[in-house]
């Protein structure tokens, strides 16, 4: 079953595909231990104007770590492993492309239930002041507040939207 593109993966695809964006959310994956998914969740309902709290926040990231742990960042692990010669004689990059559109897709469901909950419109909030707040919240609740560099880099994506 393919999933329809809902307004939270076309604002991802969107994002991410911005200079720096990609990189940014790597560093962030990779040093501050965050989902990507739930940081591009977060700028969206800034975006959008849907108010979130922190327990929202932790509610959203708690709601995707099962499928974190169990399918995304094992596909993730092995499509970074791949990038080596570990079988010299063969050639596997078509496989490992085959586990990259295997994780995109794993992380494209992460997003659905993401958007599934996501609350509805509310007040008028300003934007970039409540996407550095959910950020800043994000990090926090994982204990690993998240870097200056690769969220500012994020920010200023974000207002170009």
């Amino acid at each position: 079953m393919d999933m329809p593109d809902d307004p939270l993966w076309l604002f991802s695809l969107d994002l991410y595909g911005r200079p720096g964006v990609a990189e940014a959310c790597l560093t962030l994956q990779d040093e501050s231990g965050v989902d990507v998914n739930v940081v591009l969740y977060l700028l969206w309902c800034a975006a959008t104007k849907r108010p979130l709290d922190a327990g929202a926040i932790a509610e959203a990231d708690r709601r995707v770590s099962s499928w974190r742990r169990a399918v995304v960042e094992p596909l993730r692990a092995v499509r970074r492993a791949m990038k080596g010669p570990l079988l010299p004689d063969f050639e596997t990059e078509s496989l490992r492309k085959d586990v990259k559109a295997a994780e995109l897709r794993a992380e494209r469901f992460v997003q659905a239930a993401l958007f599934a909950d996501a609350p509805p419109v509310g007040a008028t909030i300003d934007r970039e002041t409540t996407a550095r707040w959910a950020l800043a919240t994000y990090g926090a609740a994982r204990e690993r507040p998240l870097a200056d560099e690769p969220v500012a880099r994020l920010l200023e994506a974000f207002r170009g939207l």
